[in-house]
């Protein structure tokens, strides 16, 4: 198992943070949920930067690394999200995620020192971007209704194919960002 996949302290339910909107029933982005993303100030010709979201706000990470508020494998994964994509930050490895999250998670509990506070942004306030470059991707049918539902629109009369239970299938899939139409899927929500 890998470091991204152990239960550590940041997943402690007791957790609070002290952003308020944080510990709200109906947060979706409690300090338990630290999730990143690619943004800027809406309007703006800023770069697009990496951010983490915590309650109603996005903690600008160039500007914690601009003021080298982490130290060690946090300070060089936030480096890493300074970039218009994600992708080098992902591309360091699970420790460096780990290691990020967790000096995250520390600064933003009760009791910190409120360091990371000049670095907040209200998310009402910025947009997003795709957050990672995808050269290429192919995805494979993930189980039998997957399959049969896809084959429906293709293949009405026999949406399964004969073969789909002894050969993985696998189809292309291209991405094309609208940022008029960039929702966040409900089933996340």
């Amino acid at each position: 198992m890998t470091n991204i996949n152990k239960l550590n302290e940041t997943h402690d339910l007791t957790l609070k943070s002290w952003v308020t909107s944080a510990n709200q029933a109906n947060s979706d982005f409690p300090i338990q949920n630290l999730p990143f993303a690619i943004f800027r100030r809406a309007g703006s010709n800023e770069a697009f930067r990496g951010g983490v979201a915590i309650g109603d706000q996005v903690v600008d990470l160039a500007c914690v690394a601009e003021n080298k508020l982490f130290s060690g494998d946090a300070a060089l994964a936030a480096q890493a999200c300074t970039q218009p994509t994600l992708n080098q930050f992902m591309g360091m490895g699970s420790d460096y995620a780990s290691a990020l999250r967790l000096a995250l998670s520390r600064a933003l509990r009760e009791g910190a020192d409120k360091s990371l506070e000049s670095c907040l942004l209200a998310q009402s306030d910025i947009e997003f971007e795709l957050p990672a470059t995808i050269g290429d991707y192919t995805d494979f049918y993930t189980s039998i209704h997957h399959a049969t539902s896809v084959g429906k629109l293709f293949r009405p009369d026999n949406p399964l194919l004969p073969n789909y239970k002894w050969v993985p299938i696998g189809y292309h899939r291209s991405f094309i960002l609208d940022r008029a139409y960039l929702v966040r899927p409900s089933i996340v929500r």
